[in-house]
C-alpha cells in the first residue's frame, strides 16, 4: 500500500471527513481512498453501538462496486446463535482483534468463512473501534486479494483505527444526542434544541391540533394492583397511542402519569389544517380499537381498559419553559388548557371521543352534539361533540 496514499486518506479522516455530508457517504468515499491507495479491500463495515431503548446498534456495510447498505439489529440479536458464533462478539466482548482466513483450519468455528468462500474472499479481520468513553465498537474488513491481505495491509488498517474512531465517535455522539432528545421531548423539540433553542424564553406560536387523553379509572388501579403491573400497563396503554400520533404527523411532548399530551403542527401557509385535523380523528379511531382491544393478565385477572381523548385546535406557546437550569420543552395557552378540561368531560359524559366547536368545524364528520358545558377558567360555556359511533350513557 502507498504510505504518501495512506497518509492523505489519514489526514482526511483527521481534517473530520469533510468532503461527505451523511455517514453513508462518508464510509463509501473513506473506502475508495483506501482502494485507490492501495488496500486490497472488497468489503468494509463498521458496526456502532447505540444508547437507545431498543437498537443496539447501526451498522453500515460497503462492498466494492454497490451503494453503502445501512442496518440496526435490536437487542435480541444477543440470544442468537449467529451472533454467538460471530467474529464480532469477541470485540465486542474482549476488545481484540480477531481473524478469519479460508486457508486458516482454526477460521472453521466462524461460520462466516464459509460465506467467505463462497463469495470469493480470502481474509477477514474485526478490529475493535474503542471510543474515548470506554466503549467499544466494531470494524470489518475482507479482502479477494489471493493470500489475503499482507502484513503491511495489516499495519495500515491498524494505523486507520484511531483517527476512524475520532470521526466515528462525533458522528455516533450527534446522533445519540438526537435519539435521545427524539425518544425524551420529541423529534420537532428535539430538533430545535439541537438547532440552539435552549434558553429560557425560546418560544414561538404555532398553529395545531391538540390531543389530551387520560386512562379511566387509573387511580384505583394504582392502589389495587403492584406499582410493577401499573408500569407494564402504562406502557402497553401509551403504545396504543403513540403509533397512531405519530403515524398520522403527530408529536408526542409530555406523559403525565396517566396522561398524553400531543400536538399536530398546522401549516398556515398551506393552509392543511382539515388534512391535519383528518388525520388526528383517525389518529384517535385507531387509538380507541387499540385500547379496546388491549388486555392484559394481572394475577388470575385480565384487566381491561377506557380512556379518553379531547380535540382541539388552536395557536399554542411551544418552546422552553422553567426555572434556573431546569427546562421543559411544551406547549402552554388557552387552547391547551380548554382540551385539559374538555378531557375531564369525557368521563362525565362516557365517551370516548370529544371535539370542541373548533375542531368539529374544522374536521367536517359526523359529528353528535353533547351540548355546551361551563370550563373552569374560561368566561363562555364551550360547546362540545361526540363521534356518531359512540353510544355509551351518560355519567353522573
Amino acid at each position: 500500500m502507498n504510505s504518501a496514499e495512506l497518509q492523505r486518506v489519514l489526514n482526511w479522516l483527521i481534517d473530520g471527513a469533510w468532503s461527505a455530508q451523511e455517514p453513508a457517504e462518508m464510509i463509501a468515499d473513506f473506502c475508495e481512498r483506501l482502494v485507490a491507495a492501495g488496500l486490497p479491500l472488497w468489503r468494509f463495515g463498521i458496526f456502532i453501538r447505540t444508547l437507545h431503548p431498543e437498537i443496539f446498534g447501526r451498522n453500515f456495510i460497503w462492498r466494492q462496486g454497490e451503494d453503502v447498505e445501512i442496518g440496526s439489529v435490536d437487542f435480541d440479536v444477543l440470544d442468537t446463535p449467529e451472533f454467538a458464533q460471530s467474529p464480532l462478539r469477541i470485540v465486542f466482548e474482549q476488545s481484540v482483534e480477531v481473524r478469519g482466513r479460508v486457508d486458516d483450519p482454526n477460521s472453521k468455528r466462524f461460520p462466516i468463512v464459509d460465506d467467505m468462500r463462497a463469495e470469493g474472499a480470502t481474509d477477514y479481520i474485526a478490529v475493535p473501534l474503542p471510543f474515548l468513553d470506554g466503549s467499544t465498537h466494531a470494524t470489518s474488513w475482507m479482502t479477494r486479494q489471493p493470500g489475503g491481505f499482507s502484513d503491511d495491509d495489516i499495519a495500515a488498517i491498524r494505523a486507520i483505527i484511531a483517527p476512524l474512531a475520532r470521526v466515528s465517535e462525533i458522528i455516533s455522539l450527534r446522533r445519540t444526542a438526537e435519539m435521545l432528545l427524539d425518544t425524551y421531548v420529541g423529534n420537532r423539540a428535539g430538533a430545535r434544541i439541537l438547532g440552539g433553542q435552549i434558553r429560557r424564553g425560546h418560544n414561538d406560536t404555532m398553529q395545531a391540533a391538540i390531543w389530551l387523553s387520560d386512562l379511566r379509572g387509573f387511580t384505583a388501579l394504582s392502589d389495587r394492583l403492584p406499582a410493577e403491573a401499573v408500569v407494564t400497563i402504562l406502557n402497553h396503554y401509551f403504545d396504543c397511542q403513540v403509533t397512531a400520533i405519530r403515524g398520522h404527523g403527530g408529536e408526542v411532548l409530555k406523559f403525565m402519569g396517566d396522561g398524553l399530551l400531543a400536538v399536530f403542527p398546522i401549516d398556515e401557509y398551506v393552509g392543511d389544517a382539515a388534512h391535519v385535523c383528518a388525520g388526528v380523528l383517525e389518529a384517535a379511531r385507531e387509538s380507541r380499537a387499540s385500547v379496546e382491544a388491549l388486555a392484559i393478565p394481572v394475577g388470575d385477572a385480565v384487566e381491561r381498559f377506557r380512556f379518553g381523548v379531547a380535540l382541539h385546535v388552536g395557536n399554542i406557546l411551544y418552546g422552553n419553559i422553567g426555572g434556573g437550569n431546569r427546562l421543559d420543552f411544551t406547549c402552554i395557552g388557552p387552547a391547551v388548557n380548554l382540551a385539559a378540561r374538555l378531557e375531564k368531560i369525557t368521563g362525565r359524559l362516557g365517551r370516548t371521543v370529544v371535539a370542541s366547536e373548533g375542531f368539529a368545524n374544522v374536521c367536517r364528520h359526523d359529528w353528535h352534539e353533547l351540548g355546551e358545558f361551563p370550563i373552569a377558567g374560561f368566561s363562555k360555556a364551550q360547546r362540545v361533540y361526540g363521534l356518531a359511533d359512540e353510544t355509551y350513557a351518560q355519567v353522573g
